[in-house]
């Protein structure tokens, strides 16, 4: 093998693939080569800037051939913002290399047969699809070409989003395509109104400053929750930013702010204080209301999320005499929406809050045939367990991108559930936990399901049946 060198020039590369990161893959000289905003399809001259053992990273020099799949990226930030890095490939393409990257990891780390595999499900919208954005502050603004020569008269202060690698620098961000309006109305305005009162962005090295975090969280009922967090801020300076929030933005169902003056930025730790309207929103699906708060988790595309919990309730095609294990639960939205068809749901997580929040979403629907759990997973689902609440005929599964801990899966082989319905945002980790349940458990579907557009990231279910 040859190996690369930081600066050689590649050229006439054809690139094969795509990487999480966003990258195109290609080889050169028997080694591969992740080249950054190509595509595959594309045709290209390239410039090695970081050279590995086993890879290099490079630049496009000349797109000699671009790819039938590449489109312009709409957004003025792409390829600078760490977000959306598949823009410039347009969607169907997008989604036949998310169901490629699900099938490849069931298939090459966990030895599944997967050529009965169902369509990827697109997302309905591929724009303003987030229902929750967190901005930061800084006085740290990441400069780019475009700012021409820096002097001391530029304005440093940024509103957005981290640019990738780099924690201390924050990019201004004009208009984003994530969330629909009123988003960038208030993004925009909120940093203008504190520039012109001269309220500090936060300094994230020195842990300085008054403004730190914008989050703003809306729903498909029409409502409108926007928490401002503050670090250190002066005399008066909260009651003069809240006001302005408040005059301008009527509509906000939900005003909120926070004092966080830790060395991070989460705030499930902090006291959350109402400044005005109510401490939460509610979102509906399917006739069902659930309540969010401003530490509550839940489905960030909300419209994708009811698809997902359709397919999720179609795979265990529930009959209405069985008992449902619903393991990592957050705040009961599939328990709540699955209950309906089940003679029980049990719901198991580990955040308290959200066990709190699951309890009153069953209330305020009037379902009476659930019971939540707090508690590590590995150290609640046990025999006792099992004991107290009965033998699951159906599990539903739903963990972090980390899967599931190994003895969470000990759990489930123990228990021999008829079904399990597993639900990933991760096909690598998933792949690994269907590793060990294929012992004793058939893959009966799988259908992946596209939560975020113009992103590497895909959600996947797959159906489990107990061998006979």
């Amino acid at each position: 093998m040859c190996i690369l060198k930081e600066q050689q020039i590649l050229t006439a590369l054809t690139v094969t693939d795509i990487a999480e990161e966003g990258k195109g893959i290609a080889r050169a000289n028997e080694m591969v080569v992740f080249i950054e905003k190509a595509i595959p399809g594309d045709v290209v001259d390239a410039t090695v800037y970081r050279k590995k053992k086993k890879f290099a990273e490079a630049k496009i020099l000349n797109l000699i051939e671009p790819s039938k799949d590449r489109v312009e990226a709409f957004c003025e930030h792409f390829g600078v913002c760490g977000g959306c890095k598949w823009q410039h490939m347009n969607y169907d393409a997008q989604l036949k290399y998310k169901q490629k990257s699900v099938l490849d990891a069931l298939q090459r780390l966990a030895g599944l047969e997967v050529s009965h595999a169902e369509e990827i499900l697109p997302s309905a919208q591929d724009k303003y699809y987030r229902n929750k954005l967190e901005y930061t502050f800084s006085n740290k603004r990441w400069l780019t070409a475009m700012d021409g020569v820096v002097n001391d008269d530029m304005e440093m202060n940024a509103l957005g989003f981290h640019v990738p690698l780099r924690f201390d620098k924050i990019l201004e961000i004009n208009h984003c395509y994530l969330q629909a309006d009123p988003s960038n109305d208030l993004r925009n305005n909120i940093s203008a109104f504190a520039k012109e009162n001269n309220i500090s962005f936060y300094d994230l090295r020195a842990h300085e400053g008054a403004l730190r975090n914008l989050v703003i969280r809306t729903s498909s009922t029409g409502e409108l929750m926007v928490i401002v967090i503050f670090a250190y801020p002066e005399d008066g300076q909260v009651e003069l930013m809240m006001n302005y929030v408040k005059a301008t933005f009527p509509q906000i169902t939900s005003l909120l702010y926070i004092i966080n003056q830790k060395k991070n930025d989460t705030f499930s730790d902090q006291e959350v204080l109402l400044y005005a309207g109510r401490e939460f929103i509610y979102e509906e699906m399917e006739g069902l209301k659930f309540r969010i708060g401003p530490k509550s988790f839940y489905q960030t595309n909300s419209v994708q999320a009811y698809e997902l919990y359709k397919i999720t309730r179609d795979f265990a095609d529930l009959k209405g005499h069985e008992l449902v294990y619903d393991l990592y639960t957050g705040t009961g939205t599939i328990a709540n929406f699955v209950a309906k068809k089940a003679k029980k749901v049990v719901g198991v997580e580990y955040v308290p809050t959200a066990i709190e929040d699951a309890k009153v979403n069953s209330q305020i629907n009037g379902i009476e045939n659930t019971v939540f759990y707090a508690g590590d997973m590995k150290d609640v689902l046990n025999a006792d367990f099992v004991k107290e609440n009965g033998k699951p005929d159906v599990i539903i599964t739903d963990p972090p991108r980390a899967g599931m801990h190994p003895d969470v899966v000990e759990r489930l082989m123990e228990m021999e559930a008829e079904k399990i319905v597993y639900v990933s945002c991760n096909a690598a980790t998933q792949a690994r936990d269907l590793i060990r349940l294929k012992e004793k458990y058939d893959l009966a579907r799988i259908k992946p399901v596209d939560m975020f557009p113009h992103t590497q990231h895909v959600e996947n279910v797959v159906l489990l049946t107990l061998k006979k």
